[in-house]
């Protein structure tokens, strides 16, 4: 049965969320996949890699909650740039951002003699 209109429109954003524990062993936080229209947003960000970056984490985080701003000053402050880098590599894992998130599951047949 097709979904009505007001099925479509009342789904959850951005769907699952997830706990992710920071690589530097200092705690966790609970991370969420970013919209199709958040992610656009990031794409259409002027500025660098680290302002869309410092976006993208600002979106993905669900506790604590952090504006672009604010993860600028945590990534000005951290000593291990991987602890934020990992974070918004999981935060474009959930949100279907990976290199391989256009793949299909099914294997690919092996090659021909």
């Amino acid at each position: 049965m097709a979904l009505t209109r007001e099925e479509i429109l009342a789904r959850k954003t951005a769907g699952k969320t997830e706990e992710y524990k920071l690589s530097d062993g200092s705690g966790s936080v609970i991370i969420r996949g970013l919209t199709r229209n958040e992610a656009i947003r990031i794409r259409e960000t002027e500025g660098g890699l680290t302002d869309r970056d410092n976006l993208l984490v600002s979106l993905g985080l669900v506790e604590p909650a952090m504006t672009p701003e604010d993860v600028a000053a945590w990534g000005e402050a951290e000593g291990d740039f991987m602890v934020i880098t990992e974070l918004s590599e999981a935060i474009g894992r959930l949100s279907g951002m990976t290199q391989d998130a256009g793949k299909s599951r099914v294997p690919r047949p092996g090659k021909r003699s």
